[in-house]
């Protein structure tokens, strides 16, 4: 994985930890004489027309941008249109980019530029719609109409003690900067923050990062919003990753309390808002909305955003004025492997591991190893990333492997903080070589598989089954692709969803009725065609919390 440095400040911080804090008196008597200001380090004390001819033709142009960007464009977006040369109408969507970036991979996203709030999203869009079998998207990433640094947000009331030490990656990465962290599948600030704290983990001991991400991991909140809103009830003064932008946000919002941008002080990284250009036709007009975004500075500056390269002064509740040292979270494939890592590192799962153990199996692969083998190095690497919140069961199957029954239970349902239940499914795994034998029973499995993690269902996890199988359905005398197929719909239930995550692997697997399986449940469908691509699809299969059909 891709390593990536972070700028410390010009300046060795001494006890400069800032928290920016309030523009004058916007925070006036939250923390009545304590309102503070952290800047790198240390805590300081705050000084203070009815006759426009009408257009024979008007061009429509529409604009997706992040919701953290979206009022300010719309803002520009009516100047713009307002222009009677122009004759053209601007629509602007605020959407998540986590949403726009699956529609632009599923290739329905109707619109003439998206604005995310960070290029990793076009990486993102990218890998999402390979895995899918898509082409990327035709796009075309221009330069960013602003930017944002990420930083730590905590309450203006807590600021001096969170002050009392330097606030910096290292404290998240040691523990003893209490943080929260919201999804990094839906938000960019987290992500790369994930990148900044990668950055300063140490590369002799990769479970230092791991363990960082572990305890970030035991409560994720779902949004920026929701972690804000637990930093009031957190049992001790807490920090949110978020950006700047954001902060500014939130305090423009009299009714809460105010929050405090603290910004590390071993430096940081920058989010990007780039104005992607989608398809090939772009009218004319869109160069010149374009142009006038980038014009648009200190216009987005009122906002909360700083320049396009990360320069520029705010004058807004909560934030430093002057820009902080930061570099940008340019490095996609790197953040796409943390990714990766977390989700499986993070997962809440209840999950089923259905495991073919048909003869074929024991056939070579390409690298000289058995199938079998394969799927054993992968199972016992992806086993050591699981947190001892995920809940494993196991059961193998082939034609006829427990009386007429295509399947057979080895281990239940459990946590894999059991250290017993643990061992035992690794000894399951070591054992597989043994137990092959028959033909693919793809079909009977996995209907009993999805009633049996019905039966014992958990609201409060993702509850899934995982299907290995390196060919197709081999039994003539069991049920038919499309009477499975028919009964997986009447079973499905959108508030107890079990989506099918299934692994074709090897050359002979039926890829299209692994893919019906999937849409039918709402899980994912992958191929691993070669044997080093296994271990690969295999974390990916298990990052996916919430997998869109055919996802991986």
């Amino acid at each position: 994985m891709g390593r990536h440095s972070v700028a410390a400040p010009a300046q060795k911080p001494d006890r400069r930890f800032v928290v920016s804090i309030v523009a004058g008196i916007a925070v006036v008597g939250v923390v009545a004489s304590a309102v503070f200001l952290w800047v790198g380090g240390h805590l300081d004390p705050l000084l203070a027309s009815a006759d426009e001819p009408a257009c024979e033709q008007v061009t429509d142009l529409v604009i997706v941008a992040d919701p953290s960007i979206a009022p300010a464009v719309t803002e520009l977006a009516a100047d713009f249109d307002a222009d009677p040369d122009r004759c053209v109408q601007t629509e602007v969507r605020a959407q998540d980019a986590a949403d726009t970036a699956a529609a632009l991979a599923a290739g329905s996203l109707t619109a003439d530029a998206w604005i995310p709030d960070s290029s990793v999203w076009i990486d993102r869009t990218t890998a999402t719609a390979t895995s899918l079998g898509l082409g990327a998207p035709a796009v075309e990433v221009g330069e960013s109409v602003a930017t944002s640094p990420v930083v730590f947000a905590a309450p203006a009331a807590d600021a001096e003690q969170l002050a009392s030490e330097p606030v910096s990656w290292q404290r998240v990465l040691g523990g003893t900067l209490p943080t929260l962290l919201p999804d990094p599948e839906a938000s960019a600030a987290s992500l790369a923050g994930l990148l900044a704290l990668k950055a300063h983990s140490s590369a002799d001991d990769p479970r230092q990062f791991a363990g960082a991400m572990i305890a970030l991991g035991k409560s994720i909140p779902a949004s920026t919003t929701a972690a804000f809103g637990a930093l009031a009830s957190a049992s001790q003064p807490s920090v949110v990753v978020t950006s700047e932008a954001l902060i500014a946000e939130r305090n423009a919002d009299d009714s809460v309390e105010p929050l405090v941008a603290a910004y590390p002080s071993d430096g940081t990284l920058l989010l990007d808002y780039p104005f992607v250009r989608i398809g090939d036709d772009a009218p004319a007009a869109l160069d010149d909305l374009e142009q006038a975004l980038h014009r648009a500075t200190e216009h987005f500056a009122k906002a909360g955003f700083r320049g396009p390269g990360g320069t520029g002064e705010l004058d807004a509740p909560g934030v430093a004025v002057s820009a902080p040292a930061a570099q940008p979270a340019a490095d996609g494939a790197a953040q796409l492997e943390i990714l990766r890592a977390w989700g499986v590192l993070t997962l809440r799962s209840r999950m089923l591991a259905v495991i073919d153990v048909s003869g074929s199996m024991e056939e070579p692969a390409e690298n000289g190893l058995r199938r079998i083998d394969i799927f054993q190095q992968a199972a016992v690497g992806a086993m050591q990333k699981f947190s001892g919140e995920v809940e494993m069961g196991v059961w193998v199957f082939s034609t006829a492997r427990n009386g007429d029954l295509d399947y057979e239970d080895l281990a239940p349902i459990a946590p894999l903080a059991d250290a017993a239940h643990t061992q035992a499914i690794a000894g399951i795994i070591q054992s597989l070589p043994s137990r092959l034998g028959g033909a693919t029973g793809l079909y009977d499995t996995t209907l009993a598989a999805v009633k049996r993690v019905r039966e014992s269902y958990d609201p409060e996890k993702v509850n899934s089954v995982l299907l290995i199988t390196d060919g197709r359905n081999e039994d003539d005398n069991g049920i038919t692709l499309d009477a499975l197929l028919a009964e997986l719909e009447k079973m499905d239930d959108p508030a107890k969803p079990v989506p099918v995550i299934m692994i074709g692997f090897g050359p002979d697997t039926d890829l299209e009725a692994m893919q019906k399986i999937a849409k039918a449940t709402k899980g994912a469908a992958y191929s691993a065609s070669k044997p080093e691509d296994l271990s690969t699809v295999l974390v990916d299969a298990l990052s996916q919390r919430s997998c869109r059909p055919d996802c991986g």
